[in-house]
């Protein structure tokens, strides 16, 4: 459930979000600060799930623009699957399908409780073009509904120079797989 925040926490994270842009401005070309932070500070139901994130190991930033419509993408940028989103199932089918050593959570619902949603193949390919992430540990994606109605879903890595799609059984969770999100504000 979505919560408020105080204006301490909202001046904070946009502080570390701002620090976080300056020192990664490959991911970010042809936009300002100033633009991204008079856009967070008109959204503060945003802010509150981008502190979501950044609670849960995300490190997210800027990565681009969408022009159609007028909003800034965050992804999570964190070197390796955020550390508290990780030993998730895919989602609540599959965390309900499981009879014992239910994960806490599953990925889906998480990504739901907290605003955001999982990164697409897409997005995750894009988010390598800024450098190498998940080199030992993997992402659950969203996974297309034709797989998913099959008992599958697909998660991505990094490994020898190039990504990788898996699928997996939805079921299924391990210490080194998490999820990264993405939010537009």
């Amino acid at each position: 459930m979505k919560s408020k925040i105080s204006q301490e926490e909202q001046e904070q994270l946009i502080g570390i979000l701002k620090i976080r842009f300056e020192k990664n401005t490959k991911r970010h070309q042809n936009i300002e600060w100033s633009n991204v932070e008079t856009k967070l500070n008109a959204n503060p139901e945003k802010i509150w799930s981008l502190l979501q994130m950044e609670k849960t190991d995300g490190e997210p930033d800027v990565v681009g623009y969408d022009k159609n419509t007028d909003e800034y993408v965050f992804f999570d940028c964190v070197a390796e699957s955020p550390k508290a989103r990780r030993s998730l199932c895919y989602d609540r089918k599959a965390l309900d399908s499981r009879k014992e050593h239910k994960p806490k959570n599953s990925a889906v619902d998480m990504a739901d409780e907290m605003g955001i949603e999982l990164l697409t193949e897409e997005q995750y390919r894009q988010l390598q073009e800024f450098g190498n992430f998940d080199t030992k540990t993997s992402s659950w994606i969203a996974t297309p509904d034709d797989v998913r109605k099959l008992g599958g879903a697909v998660f991505c890595d990094f490994r020898y120079g190039r990504v990788f799609l898996y699928h997996n059984g939805a079921e299924s969770y391990y210490a080194a797989r998490g999820f990264r999100g993405f939010l537009k504000v």
